[in-house]
């Protein structure tokens, strides 16, 4: 009887070893498979991802045109800019996206436009911040399909459309435009379109604002691929 005893519990117990086994590894593969779920996302494996990189990487691009072409105004451009990008980042974070990856948009920058604009306000601020600049027009960008063009005309062709992350009224920037345009921006997606006014420059030849581009975005996209922006007015 006592051998029987001393046998069974010596089973007991590797049973229970082999049961912690199995569920220690369980608990590894579930942890393992937790961890890969969470994996930020880079621009190529995700349209959100890939929107909000061009929206900081276009909002990057328009700082280092201010630094590189200063006037009285930039440090107060700069700086709305600056809190812009971190709106953005906190965006890719809360979208499982890699923070702070940068991607530039379709359109280049022109000579000049993202440099000496006198007498342009400090802009929006970030984050659903009132607008608060009353900007003069500026000049088109040499060559561009911008600031020339008529009235009820289509520009910006091949861009894709962003946000720049700022907040306030509906409304645009633009490198090619003046303040004061108003353009129309349709999503070939969904049908829908707004039009807004240019009210600060940018690194891009239309690029929209939060207010503005929930007006016209597929739900859960921060993207649009195929757009049509006319100007008309």
């Amino acid at each position: 009887m006592s051998r029987r005893r001393t046998l069974n519990t010596k089973k007991k117990l590797a049973l229970l070893v082999s049961a912690a086994t199995v569920a220690g590894g369980g608990a590894f593969v579930m942890a393992s498979t937790s961890n890969a779920a969470q994996t930020p996302k880079s621009a190529a494996e995700s349209t959100v991802c890939q929107g909000l990189a061009t929206a900081l990487g276009n909002n990057q691009r328009f700082i280092e045109g201010q630094r590189a072409n200063p006037d009285a105004q930039s440090q107060a451009r700069i700086a709305n800019r600056e809190a812009v990008v971190e709106q953005i980042k906190v965006q890719q974070k809360a979208s499982g996206c890699v923070v702070g990856e940068s991607a530039q948009g379709s359109q280049a920058a022109q000579p000049g436009q993202n440099g000496q604009q006198n007498g342009q306000g400090a802009g929006q601020q970030a984050g659903g911040g009132a607008q608060q600049s009353a900007q003069p027009s500026q000049p088109a960008a040499p060559g561009g399909n911008g600031g020339g063009a008529a009235s009820g005309q289509q520009v910006c062709n091949g861009s894709t459309v962003t946000l720049s992350g700022e907040g306030g009224a509906p409304a645009a920037s633009s490198n090619q435009f003046p303040v004061g345009t108003k353009l129309k921006v349709t999503n070939l997606d969904n049908n829908k379109s707004t039009t807004v006014e240019v009210t600060s420059v940018s690194g891009s030849c239309a690029l929209l604002n939060n207010a503005a581009f929930e007006q016209v975005r597929e739900p859960g996209k921060f993207l649009i691929r195929r757009a049509v922006i006319e100007k008309v007015g």
